[in-house]
């Protein structure tokens, strides 16, 4: 009997790959989206691999716990279990809290990190039981802490704290958990933080010498950027491997990186490294 998947954030980028990716490795993939009339790209991308038979499309919304809870029991009804969760629905922040708001922090705090609690809280009974794998996309920037990113970069901190702690807790259940953690990836996710940088810029007053490095910095990067399909292939690694590793990162780039803030004790390095961002 194939194995159930269910896949948050699949309108695009990452989803919408590990979705297609898990199908034909095998899988029933359910794939969930807040705004299911977004899933075009999905359902074409799934029709051109051959395995639209085994994408199901559903509405979940993360920060609506009664949407959460309606998505899972939908599919242990149709499927009768849930063998893996995917957390990968999250949104972007740009901005400094000078200029920001609080009430921006928590929004960002909502999705990335109280979305993840919701799903993966939903998900627990089914995973026991099938003792399976759950597994959440973070971001490099859930360990290096980022300019202009700080309430992006507290969120995914606050997620890799959150799988880090549960991860022991989990295995005594028979359940695997895994963060998966790419760098710059080439999807819609940069245009959905919905960023007006001209605007951002001459609002940013002394902080628009620093915007404008940082812009210039991750506008390159992202021109170098892994494809969905690259960022979602250690994704379906982890589901398929004998014993996944806890954190996994989707590049070289991405090892590197990370490398960095693991064997940095005092922050030197971290700090000397993002100070180049912005100068």
């Amino acid at each position: 009997m194939a194995k159930t998947v269910l896949i948050t954030g699949a309108s695009s980028g990452i989803g919408l790959a590990a979705a297609v990716a898990a199908a034909e490795a095998g899988w029933i993939a359910v794939a969930t989206l807040r705004d299911t009339s977004r899933a075009d790209a999905l359902r074409k991308a799934a029709a051109e691999a051959g395995v639209a038979d085994r994408v199901h499309v559903k509405r979940l919304d993360v920060i609506d716990p009664e949407s959460v809870a309606a998505c899972v029991d939908e599919v242990i009804a149709e499927f009768g279990k849930l063998d893996a969760l995917v957390n990968n629905a999250g949104v972007g922040q740009v901005g400094t809290i000078e200029q920001g708001t609080v009430e921006d922090v928590r929004s960002a705090m909502e999705v990335n990190f109280f979305g993840v609690v919701n799903v993966s809280r939903a998900a627990l009974p089914h995973l026991r039981a099938s003792e399976g794998r759950l597994i959440t996309v973070t971001s490099v920037g859930g360990v290096v802490g980022q300019p202009f990113n700080e309430a992006y970069c507290a969120a995914k901190f606050a997620v890799e704290g959150f799988m880090e702690s549960l991860a022991p807790v989990a295995a005594t259940v028979g359940v695997d958990v895994t963060v998966v953690e790419p760098g710059a990836v080439a999807s819609e996710f940069v245009t959905n933080v919905g960023l007006d940088l001209p605007a951002m810029l001459a609002a940013a007053g002394p902080y628009a010498p620093a915007l404008q490095a940082y812009v210039e910095r991750t506008t390159k990067s992202f021109s170098n950027a892994q494809t969905p399909a690259q960022a979602a292939a250690p994704i379906i690694e982890a589901l398929t491997a004998e014993r996944p590793a806890f954190r996994v990162q989707t590049s070289d780039w991405a090892r590197q990186f990370i490398a960095t803030k693991l064997t940095d004790l005092d922050g030197t390095s971290v700090l000397g490294l993002t100070g180049d961002w912005v100068r």
